[in-house]
């Protein structure tokens, strides 16, 4: 016997099919105490998702639009889940309540947060559980920042007393009572501090798909699972752009040493994704493989760059006066590039490469633009020698150029940047060598 903490995504709490699923997953595991959820997400292609329609309410107001038919169709959906679910939740006064609130003039976050507190509502009486409210126990300051300790401390208090609860995500509260919300995704976040308030055995994070990917469907039909995975993996593959998890749901399990179990609600039979604090050590070379387009690498070239001292504290100086992160810094002897994202410079680029003339002064500077970036990652690659003469020779018969690789200390990843237009080509250049 243990204990597991579930998570259930929008698309899993969307209407009565989806919760007749869960409640059936529920029960077929009586260790699965504490649930959290979102706000119902799209039914079908061309519905809207809950918290779209709230977010809406509040844009309708501020702009002093009609917000009333917007309202309607929100509680018209509550309303017809529950009808359909035959629960009690007096919803009437709910919604009564919030409407109030709304012209009296309440935020954006109170407003986006009563998707989850009103299903989990009616989830909770749907299952039998005792419903539990997240404002109050999920704590921020007056500034919005989140209190970790003091939430930890608040869940495991309260938890304790309940023996199985249905919990809303997404948001929590700050010391006076205002409404704080994380970004969107955030009901991750709650699930993940409920598992390690309870010190939970697994945490399951239930969605619409059977777990990672070794590569995108969309690129590499009919690409393998990821079985299992170390947080320190997926950190890596988060970064590059794969996403089924929170990146910030991450921490508080890592930090409680909770394995979490990506499963998919539409196919409960299915393994999913079990990410672990350490890898699982088999006979893969790599777990999974990430990439982002629109990147702009701007190459610096300065005879004995190496020993000017704090040429890169000036780089980065530049880049903190643009507000610019820096994605990588490959460098050598007398070169070093600079990796940015499009979105980053945001139009700026001949004023920056200016400045960089000016406080630098480089022997020569290249600029590579619509550059791409790819991720391969793995633990098992550090213990493989031959591992990147194997992948640069897979994108070599591909035909693709490389124009900038970089490797981090830990050996666990390897990221090449080629040219946009060989994005596809690389990722399934890289996949069949090591998958196929």
């Amino acid at each position: 016997m243990g204990l597991k903490v579930a998570k259930f995504g929008g698309s899993s709490v969307a209407d009565k099919i989806q919760l007749t699923k869960i409640r059936q997953i529920i029960e077929s595991d009586s260790d699965r105490k504490y649930i959290v959820v979102s706000a119902p997400g799209k039914r079908y292609d061309g519905d809207s998702k809950i918290t779209d329609l709230l977010y809406l309410c509040k844009t309708h107001m501020e702009h002093n639009l009609p917000y009333e038919q917007v309202f309607q169709v929100v509680c018209d959906r509550y309303t017809v889940l529950q009808l359909n679910l035959g629960v009690d939740t007096n919803l009437e006064e709910e919604f009564e309540t919030i409407k109030k609130n709304l012209i009296a003039g309440a935020s954006a976050d109170y407003m986006a947060s009563r998707g989850e507190y009103l299903n989990a509502r009616i989830i909770a009486a749907f299952l039998g559980f005792d419903f539990v409210d997240t404002a109050g126990l999920v704590k921020f300051d007056q500034k919005g920042r989140f209190l970790e300790d003091e939430t930890n401390e608040a869940l495991a208090v309260e938890l304790a007393k309940h023996e199985k609860a249905v919990l809303p995500g997404f948001y929590g509260s700050d010391e006076e009572g205002n409404i704080r919300t994380f970004s969107r995704g955030g009901s991750d976040i709650t699930g993940a501090l409920v598992a390690r308030a309870m010190n939970a055995d697994v945490y399951e994070n239930w969605t619409d798909v059977s777990g990672f990917l070794i590569a995108d469907p969309k690129i590499v039909k009919d690409s393998l699972p990821i079985s299992s995975i170390s947080y320190k993996e997926l950190r890596e593959l988060s970064y590059m752009g794969a996403s089924v998890l929170h990146e910030d749901a991450i921490y508080p399990a890592r930090v409680a040493d909770i394995p979490i179990n990506i499963r998919n609600t539409n196919k409960p039979d299915d393994p999913g994704t079990m990410i672990t604090a350490e890898p699982v050590r088999d006979e893969k070379i790599i777990t999974g493989i990430a990439g982002s387009r629109d990147f702009t690498v701007l190459a610096i070239y300065k005879n004995m760059m190496s020993s000017e001292r704090g040429f890169v504290r000036k780089i980065l100086g530049i880049l903190e006066d643009y507000d610019i992160s820096f994605e990588h810094l490959p460098s050598g002897i007398d070169t070093i590039s600079v990796v940015m994202s499009n979105k980053s410079i945001n139009g700026r680029l001949d004023e920056i490469m200016e400045d960089f003339e000016k406080q630098l002064q480089p022997d020569t500077m290249d600029v590579f633009e619509n550059i791409a970036l790819i991720a391969t990652v793995g633990c098992g690659m550090s213990a493989r020698p031959g591992t990147s003469a194997k992948l640069f020779g897979a994108l070599a018969e591909a035909g693709v150029n490389i124009r900038m690789i970089d490797q981090g200390s830990s050996e666990m990843n390897i990221i090449v940047g080629v040219e946009g237009k060989d994005f596809e080509t690389s990722i399934k250049a890289i996949y069949n060598a090591f998958v196929n």
